[in-house]
């Protein structure tokens, strides 16, 4: 066990059963696929001359794994050995699967390995529970304590926080990590009573709650003593499970929200569920992996973190699911066209965010080039703005680009053929239908293609005042 007062380990500390460490790695590696939070660093950690490796805040390569997940870090488990027996996970203990244990020394050697063999860049560590939280805490903590200390390495690594552990090592093991993470595993605590009653809400938060305490507290440390050892710099994730429990998404975006503002967390991950037990207690999932679900829940919290919006804004009890049609920004803005169109040279900068195809980087792009003059679409296009979404939302210099019509039947109408007609010097290289301005939804003519042409040609100049119709 661990020494409080030596900050050691004492001796009886003992890893089960040894398997060559090339066996241990496929096992160990396949039963870490399932957890998501897999990111790039998001810190900075300089190599001081006499170690290897470093991390810098884009400094995390990025590879791709079979099924399409963005992976840039050695990503495995110290143990797929686990006292629970949650009823969606693999490595579940009634689960009849090959079991194996790093100790910490191989972990080491694979991250060395691997790394002077320019294969990662960092580690992420994640464990099944190994005879109890404070053993397995202690496993991990050894294992960041030797790469750091022992083998000078000074990558990233992303590390889980046990729930139930000691906080004394919970805290010991952050400031050895650049980003810890305490899986929340199903998005309420009814979920978690349904389907792993071993395990409670309190105990998930609890550990949740130190690291931001400890952080908050580390940043004033930083501020009066630059060189005092930083805690957790790339700040705490989470991940829930989604389509193991009934929850629709608001209630996912609702608890995604209240855990960034109350824990301060970096990223919610969201994971489809994937039945790999035979358990009468899980759903079905007749079309797979609730992947395109997955999907919108990972746009809306992109609105949610970085775009202004709230929970409430994107969903509601009446409407409690996402539009399988429409990402959640393009969804909101077909139900409130009272605010559109907006006017791209004089919206304030939270306006132009709320606009389908404007993301952050083109709408400060826009801020920034108006003050030089006024804006039109061929300056939007050069500053990254997705104009065949954003056009039926914004005018420049009160036009719009075609003579469109701001009703929701017409705009959802064109939205939903993909490949919109735009003018040949806005337009990428493919050959696009445009679908009709008028009320039949027929692809246009011959003599309205060479109208729209003419208009796209001079700018709108064949429409004088040509604005929303």
């Amino acid at each position: 066990m661990f020494d409080k007062m030596k900050g050691t380990f004492m001796q009886h500390t003992r890893i089960p059963e040894q398997l060559p460490v090339m066996e241990k790695l496929k096992i160990l590696s396949d039963a870490a696929k399932y957890d998501v939070a897999c990111t790039s660093s998001g810190t900075a950690r300089g190599n001081n001359g006499k170690g290897i490796g470093n991390c810098f805040d884009a400094g995390i390569c990025h590879s791709f794994a079979a099924d399409g997940r963005c992976i840039s870090l050695l990503k495995i488990l110290l143990t797929n050995e686990c006292i629970f027996n949650c009823r969606y996970c693999l490595n579940r203990s009634s689960n009849d699967v090959p079991r194996a244990t790093f100790t910490p020394d191989e972990i080491c050697d694979l991250v060395i390995g691997f790394y002077r063999r320019n294969y990662i860049e960092g580690l992420f560590l994640s464990s099944g529970i190994l005879n109890s939280p404070d053993y397995t805490m202690e496993l991990l903590y050894q294992t960041l304590y030797k790469l750091r200390s022992q083998y000078h390495f000074g990558g990233y690594i992303h590390v889980k926080a046990i729930p139930g552990a000691d906080p004394f090592l919970i805290e010991k093991t952050g400031f050895l990590a650049d980003r810890m993470s305490v899986n929340l595993e199903l998005p309420t605590a009814e979920g978690l009573r349904r389907l792993a009653p071993a395990k409670s809400r309190e105990k998930i938060l609890k550990p949740m709650r130190q690291v931001q305490n400890r952080m908050e507290e580390n940043r004033e440390e930083l501020a009066l003593y630059r060189s005092a050892p930083r805690f957790v710099p790339a700040g705490q994730s989470t991940q829930m499970i989604i389509g193991a429990t009934p929850e629709n998404d608001f209630q996912i975006m609702s608890v995604a929200e209240s855990l960034y503002k109350k824990f301060d967390l970096k990223r919610v991950f969201y994971s489809a569920f994937v039945r790999v037990n035979d358990d009468s207690a899980l759903p079905a999932l007749p079309g797979g992996p609730p992947l395109l679900r997955e999907h919108r829940l990972y746009q809306a919290d992109w609105l949610l973190r970085f775009y202004g919006f709230e929970a409430g804004e994107l969903l509601s009890e009446d409407r409690p699911n996402f539009n399988i049609l429409f990402d959640p920004k393009c969804d909101w803005a077909l139900r409130h066209l009272e605010l559109f169109p907006v006017e791209i040279n004089r919206a304030s900068y939270q306006t132009l965010l709320r606009v389908p195809g404007i993301g952050v980087k083109s709408a400060q792009r826009i801020v920034k080039a108006r003050r030089l003059g006024s804006l039109d679409f061929q300056d939007l296009k050069r500053m990254g703005v997705v104009l065949k979404r954003a056009l039926y939302f914004i005018t420049c210099r009160g036009r719009t680009l075609y003579p469109i019509k701001i009703e929701e039947d017409y705009i959802t109408r064109n939205l939903l053929y993909v490949k919109e007609k735009l003018p040949p010097e806005l337009r990428d290289d493919v050959t696009y239908r445009q679908l009709s301005l008028f009320d039949d939804g027929m692809p246009l003519s011959v003599e309205e293609q060479s109208v729209l042409l003419d208009v796209s040609a001079g700018s709108a100049a064949a429409f004088a005042g040509g604005g929303a119709i």
